[in-house]
This record gives structure tokens, sequence and C-alpha cells, in this order.
């Protein structure tokens, strides 16, 4: 069997006592970074073997530990922080395992996206966690659009490198918008500030540093969420004005949100002298 056992985010004292006995009592540990996890298992007193096992060496490491498995070893994964599978190496090891029907046993422990979401002051009856955003501002702003118009709250990891790049994507399309920073969370310097795009760019003058989760605040409702009751064409000048978008990309959005056609849109707003030809290309 396999045991995904969750570690520190930073205070090494949030382990529990059994993921150090799960370790403990293993064959063997698979280390997303055999030199970083290797800080831990000598703090605690662990001497087992540890294998890496990361995003590069996964898809090749996958048969030999299934073998293994198969054969009764008791296996531990551990990724650097946090808990395996979670935008850490291990998910598709998991669904190996299942597909061959090997058991696998969680050992939970921190979370970084659960941690901020508890302390954030954003609703958590409802929550969506979408992982590491793009790394372009395209991208970026597609996926954005999306997680605005979600009536709960969204969470996704980001690099410090490209937060404030990230931020400045969000002001430009929802400014109004509650976000929240959880930076270097159980750390020395942790801190959580909330505020919007602009407020955070404000207190961010440079790139800062650590592990960030960033928390956008659920939609009000007072927009998309109520488009039942829009017209094609008030729908889009609506998604226009609360989202600072062009309307190319307005009709792109309303489309998807009202499952039709972007070139029936177009044409129906062109009908209603709302746009120019040309103006769109479907």
């Amino acid at each position: 069997m396999i045991f995904l056992v969750a570690t520190p985010i930073g205070n090494l004292s949030d382990i529990t006592f059994r993921a150090i006995e799960t370790l403990g009592s293993c064959d063997y540990i698979l280390c997303e970074d055999t030199r970083y996890s290797l800080r831990l298992l000598q703090h605690y007193k662990i001497y087992k073997p540890c294998r890496s096992f990361h995003k590069f060496n996964e898809a090749r490491a996958e048969d030999a530990i299934i073998e293994e498995l198969k054969a009764g070893k008791k296996i531990a994964l551990i990724s650097d922080a946090g808990t395996p599978g979670i935008s850490d190496p291990g998910e598709q090891l998991v669904k190996r395992c299942v597909q061959e029907k090997i058991k696998v046993i969680s050992i939970p422990g921190p979370c970084a996206a659960v941690a901020a979401l508890s302390c954030s002051g954003f609703s958590t009856t409802q929550f969506q966690f979408c992982g590491f955003l793009p790394r372009t501002d395209s991208a970026v702003k597609k996926v954005l659009l999306q997680f605005l118009q979600y009536p709960g709250t969204t969470l996704c990891y980001e690099s410090p490198k490209r937060l404030l790049a990230t931020l400045k994507v969000i002001q430009a399309i929802a400014p109004n918008r509650q976000l929240a920073v959880a930076r270097e969370l159980t750390k020395i310097h942790e801190e959580l500030i909330r505020g919007t795009a602009k407020e955070l760019l404000t207190f961010y003058p440079n790139s800062p540093k650590g592990e960030i989760v960033l928390l956008i605040e659920g939609d009000s409702g007072t927009s998309t969420a109520t488009w039942e009751a829009l017209s094609p064409a008030e729908h889009v000048m609506e998604v226009e004005q609360t989202y600072h978008l062009s309307r190319r990309d307005a009709i792109k959005m309303v489309a998807t949100l009202r499952g039709e056609s972007k070139r029936d849109i177009y044409n129906l707003l062109l009908s209603k002298n709302t746009l120019s030809d040309g103006e769109f290309s479907a």
C-alpha cells in the first residue's frame, strides 16, 4: 500500500503523530526533493531510505513503484511541503494505484490553500481550488474571467514573481473585487493581506518573496449571476461594463455563459446596430 503523508508547509511542529509513525514504519519514502525532505526526517529521527520522485521523473519511475507495491512494499509519498498530489507530484501515481487496485491511504495534515481559506474572512461554505495560475497575462486573464463569475471563494497558488502582474490583470477587469494574499503561512514572516487589487499593489510595490496563496472573493450575484433575466444584447453590455472588457471579449464570455454560438450573438448585436461589422471575428 501507499501512504500520502502531508508534511509541514513551514513550521516543522505542524506534522502529526500519525505522519511520524507512518514515515517511520514504511519500507522507503518517495520525496519531491530528497535534500529538502532530509531536514524534516532528521529532525524527527526518521531514518528510512529516500527516493527522488518529482515531476521530471515520476512518469518513468511509476512502473517500478507499482511493481514494488504489488509485491507488498509499504511506501510513503511526501512533497516538499503540504499534501502530496495537490499541485505537487503524486496525482498520476495515485490514479495508477486506483487502476491497479492498490490501497491508497491519506495521512492528512497541512495544506496551504485550506489554511489560507480558513483565516481569509471569505466564504468557506463554497470554494474552488485552481492550483497554479498560467504564466502569461493573456492566459491569466482568460481563467480569471471564469473565476470571477464563481459564487464562492476561489483559491490558487501564484509565483511571487508573477503576483504583481496577476494583480494588475484583476485591477483591469474587476477593480472592486475583494482579494487576499496569504504569504509564508506558518513561517516567521507569515501574513494575510486583504483588499482590492489596487490596494494590494500599493501594499506590494515590489514582488514579495515566499509561498503565496491568492484568494478571490465570490461573485456577489449582482451581475452575470442574474443573466437569465437579460437578453443576449443586454448581457453583453452588462459583462462589458462589469469586467471592463472589449466588445469582442464580452461576446465570447456571454456565449460561454449562455451556451450559445459566438457568431449568433454577434449577428444579433449587429442586427440591433450595437456594433459594426468586422468588430468581432467569431
